[in-house]
């Protein structure tokens, strides 16, 4: 997880020092659109893939069902995925980039890289759900190393074709040390069998696809909108410092997220009352909400260096943006733990629910503060929208989180 901040930082200091604000908001759009990819390429069943694992883990023979079903179902969609993607690279070219744009060809490179990459997304999941944490470490320091060398040597000879290329190129790199594991763990996948294909698996698991695909629709548009919204209103400089604020944000959420994925949605899934759960929900709440509000604090007062380190002078004016940004984002924070209980618990409904609701205030607050504030309007709207979603999980899990 160090290591993947620390080579996340490296890389966001070669975008800044080469291509500067515009750069990352070029860059910002590639990113929005590959969180749908990953989605629509892996189903969206990383999260179910996680429950069903750990909670089979015993049982070999449903094991090796729910293991064969998703490797067929996810490499058939990656395929198809990949296909779609060769073919309408001009057409996409023009919607993420603009019509002035030739970068179509980077979605020709990353359909050839697609199926990697899924593949990648999975066998973590099963490194995941097994409860091979060491290794998950292992693979994620391995492949953020060499996803940063390749990464700053392409941005350094192609400049932005080449953070482009590495935006694409680096995730699929892990696949090689995720399937090693997999493969080590399971013997040669002696297991993929047809005959171990289950329809009702990938049934149930498409709970969890409704989900995520959910977010990986609303999610990049309201982003990508958003992006060109400040282009507009304040030009593709302003657009790039949003941007920039956002990734500072991704690292160090990351720590997180990593948690959440790693430890607490497992506790999730095997709470078996609502005492098991709330004692998940609050260990959350006394152990990982107080340090990250005082890291989010210690970045606030020490933006200015932290603007010089990660990324360069020309970054400077986003200093107005940390506080609302950090407001968002400890308000973010401690709404996961109460999301990732949707996935833990299968909550389809109610996790769509919240979902639409909360793009839909942030849709909204964006597009107003934006008009009158500019740039910082998308981090006022960033700290809207996580206190409304904060309360309105709070009020969903009322039974839960509050004894009667």
């Amino acid at each position: 997880m160090v290591v993947k901040v620390l080579s996340g930082v490296v890389a966001g200091k070669v975008v800044a020092e080469f291509l500067g604000p515009a750069g990352y908001a070029l860059t910002g759009n590639l990113r929005n659109f590959l969180t749908s990819v990953d989605t629509f390429s892996t189903l969206g069943v990383q999260n179910g893939i996680i429950k069903y694992v750990a909670e089979n883990e015993k049982n070999e023979v449903r094991l090796h069902r729910i293991l064969s079903t998703v490797f067929i179902s996810i490499f058939a969609m990656a395929l198809l995925m990949s296909v779609a993607l060769f073919f309408s690279a001009g057409y996409l070219n023009e919607t993420i980039f603009g019509r002035s744009s030739e970068y179509a060809w980077v979605f020709k490179v990353l359909a050839f890289t697609l199926p990697w990459h899924a593949g990648n997304i999975i066998f973590m999941a099963v490194i995941n759900g097994l409860g091979k944490f060491k290794e998950v470490i292992a693979i994620n320091m391995a492949g953020n190393v060499l996803g940063l060398g390749i990464s700053c040597l392409l941005i350094w000879q192609l400049h932005i074709p080449g953070a482009l290329l590495g935006l694409i190129i680096t995730p699929a790199l892990l696949f090689v040390f995720s399937f090693y594991r997999v493969y080590r763990q399971f013997k040669g996948f002696t297991f993929l069998k047809r005959k171990n294909f289950d329809g009702n698996i990938i049934r149930r698991l498409m709970s969890y696809s409704l989900m995520s695909v959910v977010t990986a629709i609303l999610g990049p548009i309201i982003f990508i909108t958003i992006r060109n919204t400040i282009v507009t209103k304040s030009g593709i400089d302003a657009a790039g410092l949003w941007e920039a604020i956002n990734r500072i944000s991704f690292f160090s959420m990351m720590f997180v997220t990593t948690l959440l994925t790693v430890y607490f949605l497992p506790k999730l899934s095997t709470a078996s009352d609502n005492s098991e759960t709330r004692g998940v929900f609050f260990s959350y709440f006394k152990a990982i909400l107080p340090i990250f509000m005082a890291g989010c604090i210690a970045i606030y007062f020490l933006r200015g260096f932290i603007i010089r380190v990660m990324l360069s002078k020309d970054f400077l004016p986003m200093r107005e943006l940390f506080f609302w940004q950090m407001v968002g984002d400890v308000f973010k924070v401690a709404s996961l733990i109460l999301g990732y209980q949707f996935f833990a618990k299968k909550m389809t409904r109610a996790f769509i629910t919240t979902e639409i609701i909360s793009f839909a205030v942030l849709y909204f607050s964006s597009i107003c503060f934006i008009d009158i504030y500019g740039a910082e309007g998308a981090v006022m709207a960033h700290a809207f929208t996580y206190a409304v979603y904060f309360l309105v999980l709070c009020v969903w899990f009322r039974k839960i989180l509050f004894k009667y």
